[in-house]
């Protein structure tokens, strides 16, 4: 029997991705249109704790102030109604003609101060509504041709536009802070900062990087051949996991926004128990929505929009109910041992050793017997066993 989610799951959904017409490049639409203020409340009585939008995803792209104010009355008058919360909002800033060539990177000087404009406002209404993360994904910010940009150029103005952001969040004294979504490719040929390990060597170059960190997509990663868990946990490890965005991505191939866990099912569950259970030896652990980031599949009628929304969250809940159990399994503790996972939390150097003690101690190198040593097994085969058992429900 699959638990049924409630507000302390703390699962969230894009207005995007319930709202998702199915329009692809290559057809037309084949769902109606979901009005969003309706699809929220919707959401809220399938147990989401909290919705996420652009800002066109809420305002139609051009809207008078008039009916944009209208909206976003009537917009706090659902969450007020429902208890839904806003944890998080982000730009459109891929949409419309005026970004084909980005919007911070763009080569056009007046389409990048369009751009700066356009999420300035957002972050004005990310604080009136009590968000503490704002997304930056930059997907019209690269290009198809080497020759077609200047990279040096593009990546000052790329930390010039976040860092003129942050630093108006912080002139304003908004409690929020930014964080980027790192993507290798689509719609761009390549986009900038396309992996977690990009994003965090650029934001060690940005004046107000305190307040930037990441918001990792698992199908984003995975369409670059990387661990997703790997990912989030260097985030976590150096302090700038601010927001995830789940969903399943099957190998190497376009951004499938599959359902959470209906691509890579094993690292589905290894994600969820580093989110739930932290680091084997204890660390910085995350407390953040657990975003679904996905699309309904362009098959399903609007019945299957709620159904695909609803089996996020059941797969989440049923992985993290394996993953406990798996932390909790005395073969697994035996078997962590036996593979040195406790070993790795104990300092290479001893308390008070230097490295000239090190040095010194001949048995460490030169009467040390590296055969001997290389003799040790780590059962790491026998480890990972019993997670796809537990992943399974077979134990």
């Amino acid at each position: 029997m699959v638990s049924k989610p409630t507000r302390d799951d703390k699962f969230s959904f894009g207005l995007w991705t319930v709202g998702w017409e199915a329009r692809d490049q290559f057809g037309d639409a084949t769902r109606p249109h979901l009005d969003p203020i309706e699809a929220s409340r919707k959401l809220a009585d399938l147990g989401a704790y909290g919705v996420t939008f652009h800002d066109d995803d809420l305002v139609p792209f051009g809207s008078s102030d008039t009916e944009r104010e209208r909206i976003i009355g009537d917009f706090k008058k659902m969450l007020d109604e429902t208890g839904l919360v806003v944890p998080m909002v982000t730009t459109n800033t891929f949409s419309h003609p005026i970004f084909k060539d980005g919007a911070f990177t763009s080569n056009d000087r007046q389409v990048r101060r369009y751009g700066l404009r356009k999420v300035i406002r957002q972050v004005d209404l990310a604080a009136e509504l009590g968000a503490n993360v704002f997304v930056m994904w930059g997907g019209r910010e690269g290009a198809e041709y080497d020759g077609s940009k200047d990279i040096n150029a593009a990546l000052d103005r790329y930390a010039e536009g976040i860092d003129t952001v942050a630093a108006y969040i912080k002139d304003k004294g908004y409690d929020l802070r930014i964080a980027i979504e790192p993507k290798p490719n689509e719609p761009r040929g390549d986009i900038l900062l396309p992996t977690v390990g990009h994003a965090l060597g650029f934001i060690a170059k940005l004046e107000n990087g305190d307040i930037v960190g990441l918001n990792p997509e698992t199908g984003h990663e995975q369409m670059a051949g990387l661990n997703y868990t790997s990912g989030i946990a260097q985030a976590l490890w150096q302090e700038k996991l601010f927001h995830i965005d789940l969903n399943g991505q099957r190998s190497i191939k376009y951004d499938q926004d599959l359902v959470f866990g209906h691509g890579d099912l094993l690292s589905a569950f290894f994600t969820v128990d580093l989110v739930e259970n932290g680091f084997p030896n204890g660390g910085p652990k995350y407390d953040g929505p657990r975003h679904f980031d996905y699309k309904p599949s362009r098959t399903e009628g609007v019945d299957g929009v709620w159904e695909s929304a609803e089996a996020n969250m059941a797969t989440y809940l049923l992985l993290k109910e394996r993953a406990v159990a798996y932390r909790a399994d005395p073969e697994v503790q035996a078997a962590w041992e036996a593979s040195g996972i406790r070993e790795l939390a104990q300092p290479t150097l001893g308390e008070g050793e230097t490295l000239d003690d090190l040095l010194a101690d001949l048995s460490v190198f030169e009467d040390a017997d590296a055969d001997a040593l290389g003799e040790r097994h780590y059962a790491f085969v026998k480890l990972n066993q019993l997670a796809v058992e537990h992943a399974l429900g077979a134990r």
